[in-house]
C-alpha cells in the first residue's frame, strides 16, 4: 500500500498538483510580504511620529501602576477587549498631549542645561542606596531598561523641557485676596432655619394605581425588567500545594543537592573601585595621550582621588574621588571587568584600559572575598524546595491526564476529580458580576458562560489559574436572560407607582401649604390636622451629619430676600420637607494663614484649568493623524 502511494505521489498529475500548491504559496506569501504596511507608527503630531514600542512602554507602565494600585480587581478590566482599546486610547491621547506640548517648548525656545540634568538624576530616589546617589544602581537600572547613559540623558532633557512649560502656565495663574476670604465666607458661613418633613406614607392611601398606569410603567423601564444569565459550575481544582503532603525529602537528598549547587549560595567575591575616565570624544588618540599623562601623574605619587576630582569626566563619581563602590563580576563591561579582577592588592592601579565609553585608570579601594552559606542555615530552604519541585513535577503530570481524560470523557468530572484525587465541588446559581470566590477568575467566567460549555454540556479544557493551579469546568445548570412578564413584576411596580404617586402628592400638599406663606397666611391649622410641627436648627453649616442631604443643600440655596426664603425639597426617603430660612450668619474674618491657603488652592484649581484649555487649543490646531496600528 505504502508503495503505491509512493509511486502516486511521483506521477505527472500528482507533480502538478504540487506544483500548483506550492506557487500558491509562494505568490500568497510573498503578497503578504509586499502588501503588509509594516505600519510601526501609532500616530503622527504636526509630522512627528509617536512609535509603536513608546506607545506600548507608556502603556505597559499605566496598566503595572494600577495593577500595584488595585490589585487583581484589574485584571477582569483587561481582559474585557472593549475596555482594554479604551484603555490604550487613553494612553496614546496622552502621549499625544505630551509631544504637542514638548513641540510648543521647543518653539518657544525653552532649554535645559546639563548641569540641571545631572542634579536632577542625582535626586531620583530610584538611584539612591541609604539616601546618596549610587553610580552602580544608576548604571545597572538604565541596562535593566534598555537605556545607555547618553540615551536617558535625552529623555529627561525631553522631560524637564516639557516640565518647564507645563510649569510657567501654573505660575501664571492667582487668586486675589478679596476672592479667597469671599470663598471663605460662602464655606464657613451657618444658617438658621425651621423645616416641616412631610411623610409621604399617609398620602399613599389617598392615591390610585390603575392598569394602564401599571402597563406603562413596564413599557416605559422594559429594560430594567430583565434578568442576568445564570450558571451554576460543577470544577475540579488541583493546585501544588495539594500534593506537597504526599511528597518526601530525604536528608540525603539535600544534602546531595547542596554540594551539586553550592554556587547558587556563593557570595561572590566584590572589588570596590575608583576610576577616572577621559571620554573619546572626536578625538581618541588625544584622549588616551591626556589619560596616559594623568596615569604617570598617579604613578609619581599624585593622589588618586584628588586626580579624580580634577580631571575625570565621569562627573557623579568624580565628586567622591572616581568611587563606583562595590562591583562583582559581569556588573560592568568586559575590558574594565577584565581590569578590575586581574588586581592583585588593594592600592593597586591598572594601566590605561579602553572601553565603548572611553579610557579609565582603575584603582582597587577594597576586597571582599568570595563566602559560601552554611549547609546547616539553608537545609530547611532546600528541603522545602525540593518538596516543591517533586510536588511540581506530578503536578504536571496530573495536570496533563486531567487535561485529556477532561476532552476524552466530556460528559462527566468524576473520572478528572479521581485522578486529581479530589472531589467534584459545585457552586449555586450566579451571574458574571457575582461569581463566587472559588471560580474567580477571567478565563474560567468566560468558559463558563460559552455556548459551547452551556449547549453542549462539555467539559472545559484545562484552565490555568496560576502557575500552581489548574482547574476543569462544566455548566451545570443554566438560567437563560429574559425579560420579566409583567405578572411576574405587577406586585413590585404597583409598589413603585404608590410611592412615586405618594411623594407627588405630599409635594403638591407641601407646594400648597409654601403658596399659603408667601401670600402671608399661617398654615399651623393645616400642620396640625396632619400632626406635623415646625422643627428648628441654628446655626447649620455645609458639613452637618444631621439633618437629610437633600434638605442640607437646599437650604444653603436660600437667600434672605423675600419670596427666595422658602423652598420645597424632596428627600431621598422619599417623604418631601418644607424648609424656611431665618437667618444667615457670617463667620469670623479668616486670619492671613487659611486665606493664603485657600488662595492656593484656588490658584491650582485655575492652573489646572488654564492648562487643560491650552492643551485643547493646541490639539485643535494640530495636525494629528492616528496610526493604523495601534
Amino acid at each position: 500500500m505504502l508503495e503505491r502511494i509512493r509511486e502516486g505521489s511521483q506521477g505527472p498529475w500528482a507533480m502538478i498538483i504540487i506544483g500548483l500548491v506550492v506557487l500558491s504559496f509562494v505568490f500568497a506569501g510573498v503578497g503578504s510580504y509586499l502588501n503588509s504596511s509594516g505600519e510601526t507608527v501609532a500616530a503622527t503630531v504636526n509630522g512627528e511620529e509617536i512609535g509603536l514600542n513608546e506607545l506600548e512602554r507608556a502603556y505597559q507602565s499605566q496598566r503595572s501602576r494600577m495593577e500595584s494600585q488595585y490589585g487583581e480587581s484589574v485584571s477582569a478590566l483587561f481582559a474585557d477587549e472593549g475596555y482594554m482599546q479604551q484603555f490604550r486610547r487613553g494612553v496614546l491621547d496622552s502621549l499625544i498631549d505630551e509631544k504637542l506640548v514638548e513641540q510648543k517648548a521647543r518653539e518657544l525656545g525653552l532649554r535645559v542645561g546639563d548641569d540641571q540634568i545631572r542634579d536632577t538624576i542625582r535626586s531620583m530616589p530610584e538611584f539612591q542606596l541609604g539616601g546618596q546617589f549610587n553610580n552602580d544602581r544608576y548604571l545597572a537600572l538604565l541596562r535593566q531598561n534598555g537605556y545607555q547613559p547618553s540615551d536617558f540623558r535625552d529623555f529627561l532633557r525631553t522631560q524637564l523641557t516639557r516640565e518647564q512649560l507645563t510649569r510657567a502656565l501654573g505660575v501664571s495663574d492667582f487668586a486675589l485676596p478679596g476672592e479667597a476670604r469671599r470663598v471663605f465666607d460662602l464655606q464657613a458661613q451657618t444658617r438658621d432655619a425651621r423645616y416641616v418633613v412631610v411623610d409621604a406614607a399617609p398620602f399613599a392611601d389617598e392615591v390610585e394605581i390603575s392598569d394602564a398606569d401599571i402597563q406603562g410603567y413596564y413599557d416605559a423601564n422594559i429594560t430594567s425588567f430583565d434578568t442576568e444569565e445564570k450558571v451554576s459550575v460543577a470544577y475540579v481544582k488541583l493546585s501544588v500545594d495539594d500534593l506537597k503532603g504526599d511528597v518526601t525529602v530525604s536528608d540525603d537528598d539535600v544534602s546531595a543537592w547542596f554540594e551539586e549547587n553550592k554556587d547558587q549560595y556563593r557570595d561572590e567575591e566584590q572589588r570596590r573601585v575608583s576610576h577616572i575616565l577621559i571620554e573619546t570624544g572626536d578625538d581618541e588618540e588625544a584622549a588616551k595621550a591626556k589619560a596616559e599623562a594623568l596615569l604617570a601623574e598617579i604613578k609619581g605619587g599624585a593622589d588618586f582621588a584628588t586626580v579624580a576630582e580634577e580631571s575625570s569626566e565621569d562627573s557623579f563619581s568624580a565628586e567622591n574621588g572616581g568611587d563606583l563602590d562595590y562591583i562583582t563580576p559581569g556588573m560592568m563591561d568586559d575590558a574594565f571587568d577584565s581590569a578590575v579582577f586581574s588586581l592583585k592588592n588593594v592600592g593597586d592601579v591598572t594601566d590605561v584600559v579602553k572601553t565603548e565609553f572611553g579610557f579609565h585608570i582603575i584603582k582597587l579601594t577594597d576586597l571582599k572575598p568570595e563566602t559560601i552559606k552554611p549547609f546547616s542555615d539553608v537545609a530547611g530552604e532546600i528541603r522545602d524546595n525540593l518538596i516543591t519541585e517533586k510536588a511540581t513535577d506530578r503536578f504536571y503530570e496530573l495536570q496533563s491526564s486531567m487535561a485529556e481524560v477532561a476532552f476524552e470523557v466530556p460528559d462527566t468530572l468524576d473520572e478528572v476529580a479521581a485522578i486529581a484525587n479530589t472531589s467534584v465541588e459545585t457552586t449555586p446559581l450566579f451571574t458574571r458580576n457575582d461569581v463566587p470566590a472559588e471560580i474567580d477568575n477571567p478565563q474560567v467566567v468566560s468558559d463558563v458562560f460559552s455556548p459551547e460549555l452551556i449547549e453542549e454540556q462539555v467539559n472545559s479544557d484545562l484552565i490555568e489559574l496560576d502557575a500552581s493551579t489548574v482547574m476543569v469546568v462544566r455548566v451545570n445548570e443554566h438560567e437563560a436572560q429574559r425579560t420579566k412578564s409583567l405578572d411576574e413584576v405587577k406586585e413590585s411596580i404597583t409598589a413603585s407607582l404608590r410611592s412615586e404617586k405618594a411623594q407627588q402628592a405630599a409635594q403638591d400638599w407641601a407646594e400648597a401649604q409654601l403658596a399659603q406663606l408667601e401670600s402671608g397666611n399661617a398654615i399651623a391649622d393645616s400642620l396640625s390636622a396632619r400632626s406635623l410641627d415646625w422643627e428648628t436648627v441654628e446655626n447649620v453649616n455645609r458639613g452637618d451629619q444631621q439633618l437629610p442631604r437633600n434638605l442640607l443643600d437646599t437650604l444653603f440655596t436660600l437667600a434672605p430676600a423675600e419670596g427666595k426664603s422658602r423652598r420645597v425639597a424632596l428627600l431621598g426617603s422619599g417623604d418631601v420637607a418644607l424648609i424656611e430660612l431665618t437667618a444667615v450668619h457670617a463667620p469670623e474674618a479668616a486670619d492671613d494663614a487659611t486665606v493664603s491657603a485657600i488662595r492656593q488652592r484656588l490658584a491650582q484649581a485655575n492652573s489646572q484649568s488654564t492648562y487643560a484649555a491650552f492643551v485643547k487649543a493646541l490639539r485643535d490646531e494640530a495636525d494629528v493623524a492616528l496610526g493604523t496600528a495601534r
